[in-house]
């Protein structure tokens, strides 16, 4: 399969998020990766139902929700009626991990958990079966523009081999410091969706970054 492109909307520019969102419809992105903190679990606030729920009213391509919540398993059903096509939980947020998947599932979206740097892929072993996708966090949560921790090829790789055990089609997804300069290690580690923020709304021309990721291979061959 050939590598997603997820965009963070967290970092679009928050007075024109229409027209951000109508770019990303425009752009070789996959998914809009919807960033929603707390300020509790990590220590910043994104927004909630009504900004989501307005990026949906114009977005065409699929939500790729990230809860960095507390008590995620209140907010699943109203999140998937808000437009969620997947919905991903933070392992460190959830008592009863295996019911908050199940209760994804059951709200019609793909179920995706979560790990802090801190957090080893090996407590996924006996849940990774019922997963569509894991997100391996690259920074610590709840800030865009953070530099990228090395040890996440490392988690990478050891997801990759337990997944090809149980669930050689799981998706590994990639969140924090990502962009072309690491883009071909992390692929070759074997993730498959990558989540882009600054890399993508500070570039001076964002469709060409978008494209540029989307089609690594090609844009390897013009350097």
């Amino acid at each position: 399969m050939k590598h997603l492109i997820a965009p963070s909307v967290l970092s679009a520019d928050f007075a024109n998020l229409q027209r951000d969102t109508e770019m990303l419809n425009a752009s070789k992105a996959d998914w809009i990766h919807v960033d929603v903190m707390d300020g509790v679990f990590v220590p910043n606030i994104s927004f909630g139902f009504p900004v989501m729920e307005a990026i949906k009213k114009h977005a065409r391509k699929p939500l790729d929700v990230h809860l960095m919540i507390v008590n995620p398993d209140q907010y699943i059903e109203r999140f998937a009626a808000a437009g969620a096509a997947v919905i991903t939980v933070h392992y460190e947020a959830c008592v009863h991990l295996h019911r908050t998947v199940q209760a994804i599932h059951a709200a019609g979206c793909k179920a995706a958990v979560a790990l802090n740097p801190h957090t080893p892929v090996a407590l996924l072993k006996d849940i990774l079966v019922d997963l569509d996708m894991v997100l391996i966090m690259s920074v610590n949560p709840g800030f865009g523009g953070q530099q990228f921790i090395p040890n996440t090829l490392n988690k990478i790789a050891e997801l990759r081999a337990m997944a090809d055990q149980v669930k050689p089609e799981l998706l590994i997804e990639v969140d924090g410091g990502v962009g072309l300069h690491n883009l071909g290690q992390l692929i070759a580690a074997g993730a498959d969706v990558f989540v882009a923020g600054n890399a993508v709304f500070a570039a001076q021309d964002q469709l060409q970054m978008i494209s540029d990721m989307k089609e690594f291979d090609q844009h390897l061959s013009k350097l």
